[in-house]
């Protein structure tokens, strides 16, 4: 069965003598995602919350727009040595069998580091999404905790330091719905999938802070789920920022204890217009 954290002894260098210890590091293995049978895409993954990921990940590739549009997600048995699961290979069977035509073509353009996820361009996104960005409103000082209270709630980070987070936040600042992954990417996935599931899109409710940079897709993600604010602990790219300000979506970065950047959507953090 696959797992999320692994023990491997490692030599640890200090005060100019090696020692031998156990290590904790964070797991990492493939997940392949196969639509109808057939292969849609594989990523690296902290195993756990797959079935999230998928949902998630197909949502923001467009396949997918609801919980409904899945009949049924099932791991492929006999994919290991001796016919053994691995639970690494996800089969997802749609409901409409004619979306099999547009998940035949995203294909061709889907990659596991994938970095615009099938939309070619900032104009297509917003022109795809079905939701606007929702109107929730947060102070400066509910942002500024924001880190601190992520962080307590990363469990697989504790142990081994090597892994992110997103969480959906509530407009006073309670983190919620943590995922972690060793992919940034993968962890906004499996919130978002997790909201799908429940029926809960759009998020114009709920912020979201990721503990990494917010790179261009997941402005996207966020976009694509209704989420009116993203809040990172690292830095933006330039074309993260301009997606946000496009989608009107409220992009806040370099978020610490003593402040944060604010880049985009002002209008939704008190005091900032």
């Amino acid at each position: 069965m696959s797992r999320v954290t692994v023990r491997l002894p490692i030599l640890r260098y200090r005060d100019g003598a090696f020692t031998t210890r156990p290590d904790t590091v964070a797991g990492e293995e493939p997940l392949e995602i196969r639509i109808g049978g057939e292969p849609f895409t594989t990523t690296m993954r902290t195993p756990g919350a797959d079935v999230e990921l998928a949902h998630g990940l197909l949502h923001a590739e467009g396949v997918i727009a609801g919980r409904t549009d899945v009949r049924a997600a099932r791991y492929c048995t006999g994919t290991g040595p001796d016919g053994l699961n691995t639970y690494n290979v996800l089969d997802v069977s749609l409901a409409d069998p004619s979306a099999m035509q547009k998940v035949r073509r995203r294909t061709l353009v889907t990659s596991s580091a994938c970095g615009v996820c099938g939309a070619e361009s900032i104009g297509a996104i917003t022109q795809v999404s079905r939701y606007l960005p929702g109107p929730i409103s947060m102070s400066p000082a509910t942002i500024s905790a924001l880190p601190d209270r992520l962080r307590a709630r990363q469990r697989t980070f504790r142990s081994t330091g090597g892994i992110h987070a997103a969480g959906l936040v509530t407009p006073d600042g309670l983190v919620e719905d943590v995922r972690e992954d060793v992919g940034r990417h993968n962890a906004m996935d499996k919130v978002i999938g997790a909201a799908l599931l429940a029926d809960r899109l759009p998020l114009s409710d709920r912020a979201l802070i990721t503990s990494s940079r917010a790179s261009f897709e997941l402005v996207q993600k966020a976009v694509l789920a209704g989420i009116g604010m993203l809040i990172a602990v690292s830095a933006p790219s330039s074309l993260a920022v301009q997606l946000a300000d496009r989608a009107g979506l409220t992009l806040i970065g370099f978020t610490s204890a003593t402040g944060f950047n604010l880049y985009t959507g002002g209008w939704r953090v008190t005091g900032a217009t």
